[in-house]
């Protein structure tokens, strides 16, 4: 893990505070077509993923799953899970392919809570009491395991 990263993962340490709205992916222009007489080179091909990005997705997806919960509930610093995940993006999202696995973690977090809780009830703030504390072990353990 990169210095960056250490920086990100110490701010998901602070996993009691959470974020707004889902993760959304920038748009991009569509492609411009080449000329017919030059071939497109061939994309490099992508790096292997790191050893710890299985527990870099599921702690994604944690957070998207606190960004809809405290948003729910009314967190006071609900925005802050969107802003820890632009951040994590940022440091660990090397390729197209990467950014777009952290994303889909971070969204299919956030709606798989979307589609049973509709409301903040006893039970939501359970789980997002759960759930911090489950993301919390995790940044914990990738920071001490892979830097930082």
């Amino acid at each position: 893990m990169s210095g960056p990263l250490a920086g990100a993962l110490a701010a998901l340490l602070l996993l009691t505070w959470p974020v707004a709205a889902a993760f959304g992916q920038s748009a991009r222009p569509p492609a411009t077509p080449q000329a017919a007489k030059e071939p497109a080179p061939a994309p490099a091909p992508e790096p292997p993923p790191p050893p710890y990005e299985p527990q870099l997705l599921a702690l994604a997806e944690i957070m998207g799953s606190l960004a809809y919960l405290r948003t729910l509930c009314g967190g006071q610093d609900a925005q802050g899970w969107r802003e820890r995940m632009e951040a994590l993006i940022e440091a660990e999202g090397r390729t197209p392919s990467r950014r777009e696995r952290l994303t889909s973690a971070f969204n299919r977090g956030f709606r798989a809570y979307a589609l049973t809780h509709r409301l903040c009830t006893e039970g939501t703030q359970e789980a997002s009491a759960r759930l911090a504390a489950q993301g919390e072990r995790l940044a914990r353990n990738l920071a001490g395991r892979f830097g930082g």
